[in-house]
């Protein structure tokens, strides 16, 4: 690793060598890496279809579903995660390490359940629902970028101590 990295990490462990451990043991950590990215891929596709409906006008429906798709993803992966936080912190949620990650997690998580909510229930025009999407996807984007950090953090300090 150069020096330059070396300066960048963070000095507090996101591990201890006890939590490094049991975040290795775990199959819950292989379960977050596949959904990880399957979630983005839904992600992905979802947004192709929303931005499609919003320029064209047409595809509303596969716009929608794909954004219950992408919604369940995240259910899941939220799940999972907890599950996974708890195996290797000691706490379903809001273990310090991933503190600010698991808080803006609730704020995407919020967005894309009143997505649902307006979906179910009314109340919202489509242009409406495809809104609260949209800044639901947003705010996804700053928690994915939120966990890429720490994924990358995780593997320079992990450098560090090898």
């Amino acid at each position: 690793m150069s020096d330059a990295n070396a300066r960048h990490i963070p000095t507090k462990r996101l591990y201890t060598p006890e939590q490094r451990k049991r975040r290795d043991a775990t199959r819950w950590t292989m379960v977050q890496g596949i959904l990880a990215p399957l979630q983005f891929a839904v992600f992905l596709v979802s947004l192709g279809l929303v931005l499609r409906y919003l320029a064209t006008g047409s595809g509303y429906e596969a716009a929608t579903v794909s954004i219950v798709v992408k919604t369940g993803f995240l259910y899941l992966i939220m799940v999972t995660g907890s599950i996974w936080e708890k195996v290797v912190f000691g706490k379903w949620l809001f273990a310090p390490s991933f503190f600010w990650e698991d808080v803006f997690s609730f704020v995407v998580i919020a967005l894309h359940t009143l997505y649902l909510y307006g979906l179910i229930w009314g109340g919202f025009t489509p242009d409406g629902l495809i809104v609260i999407a949209l800044a639901a996807y947003a705010a996804y984007v700053v928690n994915a970028g939120q966990f890429l950090w720490k994924l990358r953090v995780a593997r320079l300090q992990s450098e560090v101590v090898a």
